[in-house]
Parts: C-alpha cells; sequence; structure tokens
C-alpha cells in the first residue's frame, strides 16, 4: 500500500513539474522593434523612452490618468509602446518624470497589432529603469 501510494505521489509531482517550472521562467528579453513579432505572448521588452503621447482629460477609476511611452522610435514610426498609470500624489506628470528620456524594460503581454504593440503595464513594478552602463 504505502509503494501504491508513492507512484501516485510521485506522478502526480511529474505532472505538475511543468506547470511550475513555466510559471517561474523567465520571459524572454527583446529589442522594442521586435515586439511585433511577438503579439500575444509575455516578454519583456527594453529600449530607450523616447516621447510621450497625449494624457487623455479622464482617468481609469483606481488608477488616474494613463500615460503612453514611446520606446527607441517617436511617432509617426512608432515601433513598440507601453501605457501606464502616474502615482496618485504627483498624477501623469510623475509617470512623466520617473521614464521620459530613460531606458527601461517592461514586462508583460504584448497587446495590439504588429503596426502598434503594446504592453499594459497598470503594475509599475512591471517597468525597470536601467542603468546607463547596461
Amino acid at each position: 500500500m504505502t509503494n501504491m501510494k508513492t507512484l501516485i505521489v510521485m506522478m502526480c509531482m511529474t505532472g505538475l513539474l511543468p506547470l511550475a517550472s513555466a510559471q517561474s521562467a523567465t520571459p524572454p528579453r527583446i529589442t522594442a522593434a521586435d515586439a511585433k513579432n511577438h503579439l500575444d505572448e509575455t516578454v519583456t521588452v527594453c529600449g530607450k523612452v523616447v516621447d510621450t503621447q497625449k494624457v487623455p482629460k479622464y482617468g481609469l477609476a483606481g488608477h488616474g490618468k494613463p500615460v503612453s511611452f514611446d520606446l527607441d522610435q517617436p511617432e509617426p514610426n512608432l515601433v513598440f509602446y507601453f501605457v501606464t498609470f502616474g502615482a496618485k500624489p504627483g498624477g501623469p506628470q510623475e509617470a512623466i518624470a520617473a521614464y521620459k528620456d530613460k531606458s527601461v524594460c517592461v514586462t508583460g503581454k504584448i497587446l495590439g497589432t504588429a503596426s502598434k504593440p503594446f504592453i499594459l503595464a497598470a503594475d509599475r513594478s512591471q517597468i525597470k529603469v536601467q542603468s546607463e552602463n547596461k
């Protein structure tokens, strides 16, 4: 009976192992220009914030006003952008000051189309400012 229990536990562990390792895997790191080739995939996109798009008049309840940041190429030659929200006290201006003209890596699922791919980074922990040495 003990051997049967051990066998069942081992089979369950073996079946769950791929799920556990898939969730802990680090998403692949890609360039902003390559984002169009990874629609609907979770990746880390790295590049330099070169422009911000117009901040809308209205925000989303609980988040504030969204701010869009263009990576590597501004409009009209946009290759990738990400959207995040300004912190409550500073609003959109705080987010702009945090990322404008800086190299960043944004992790998330790429949405949009091949001509305008983006990541919605509702959680600012998805965005990492890179040091100038990288």
